[in-house]
């Protein structure tokens, strides 16, 4: 297979799809890989490292999507991306199709076949592709929430550990899956008072255990959450529903109840996000202010650390990218029901039943779509 892989077009995004050891370890096998020029440069890997891994070096992004059969990205197409999709090209990428209706209708065009590294399962019900990423942005949030908690950048200005004699920052963390738990271990560790919300009583427990008393759990409801935020000097969004558009667990209603120079931070910011008043920024512009409290919602909070997080990413997929390769989409996910959760669109069809539940469209169960 011809495995092409492009420079990411997003704001402020420096991850790469593939990284120069994925290469060699795809060209080993056979396989002909072929990188936009600089693709690598964001996460620290030279044009002459790819050269190395036996990988061919593209003068632009027009002659890898004209070339490649897969397509492997980070970040999901931008409209100039999605126009050079063609029938029968496979894109093995981030997605997030279920609040944004202009990519779904600009991919089922393309007749493209989209698996979403987001709905890859595991034997365990995990998100193996998400699950690296979820890690990084969890561990990230209240590193950049201290940030925008500083008065500078318009927040209480209060330090996260406090000082002896005056009380660390309040961080509530709402869902305790990987995001929130990556979020508390940091939050703790810089020494702030933290509170995980979670509906599950086994996780809960978990954490109770695994923080050994140094964090606070609660059974997350709507009161319990209307509570804790008032006394917030931190709330990270960190819920997850697989496939689909994150519940909005955050009223504007509330933010009226919250300390001003509060922050809010929403890691679900790409599946639509958990607050009522957030929408997406960049790196270049994260923050804003919605009736005195500060928004933090940056869409791709890893590209922040962009060669940890395209190690981690491509330690994740490259088993998955290899299955595609060496036996074609259909079989590969024929063989492996998880991989087969991951196929979104294909043939002009939704096969994600979330991500058309979202969008009042059909979707196809994904075993019809092996046959289309």
């Amino acid at each position: 297979m011809k495995i092409g892989c492009v420079k990411e077009i997003k704001a402020q995004e420096f991850r790469v799809g593939m990284t120069p050891a994925a290469a060699r370890e795809a060209v080993a096998q056979g396989h002909a890989v072929l990188i936009e020029t600089g693709a690598g440069l964001g996460a620290g890997f030279a044009d002459a490292d790819y050269v190395a891994a036996g990988a061919g070096i593209a003068a632009d992004a027009a002659t890898v999507w004209a070339e490649a059969e897969m397509v492997v990205k980070v970040k999901e197409p931008q409209a100039a991306e999605r126009a050079q999709l063609r029938p029968g090209q496979v894109l093995f990428t981030y997605l997030h199709l279920a609040p944004d209706p202009e990519q779904t209708a600009d991919l089922l065009k393309s007749g493209a076949t989209c698996i979403a590294y987001e709905t890859v399962t595991d034997r365990m019900g995990g998100l193996p592709l998400l699950a690296p990423m979820s890690e990084v942005a969890g561990r990230l949030a209240p590193q950049v929430g201290s940030w925008a908690l500083q008065k500078a950048n318009g927040g209480r200005g209060v330090l996260m550990g406090g000082v002896p004699g005056v009380r660390p920052a309040n961080v509530v963390i709402i869902g305790g899956g990987v995001v929130g738990t990556a979020a508390a271990r940091v939050a703790t560790g810089m020494g702030a008072h933290v509170t995980v919300l979670d509906r599950s009583i086994p996780r809960l427990s978990y954490l109770d255990d695994v923080f050994m008393g140094r964090l606070t759990t609660q059974y997350s409801d709507r009161a319990a959450t209307e509570e804790l935020i008032r006394d917030a000097d931190m709330v990270i969004g960190a819920v997850l529903v697989p496939g689909a558009a994150a519940p909005k667990l955050v009223s504007r209603a509330m933010l009226a109840t919250m300390k001003p120079g509060a922050v809010l931070v929403d890691v679900a910011i790409d599946q639509g996000g958990c607050f009522e008043t957030s929408h997406a920024t960049t790196h270049q512009d994260p923050i804003y202010e919605v009736d005195g409290i500060i928004h933090y919602c940056v869409a791709n909070m890893p590209g922040a650390v962009a060669r940890t997080s395209t190690q981690a990413l491509g330690n994740a997929t490259l088993p998955f990218l290899l299955a595609l390769a060496n036996k074609g989409w259909r079989q590969a996910c024929g063989d492996d029901p998880h991989l087969l959760a991951g196929l979104n669109v294909h043939a002009g069809r939704i096969t994600c039943a979330p991500v058309g539940a979202a969008q009042g469209l059909t979707a196809i169960d994904p075993v019809t779509a092996l046959k289309l």
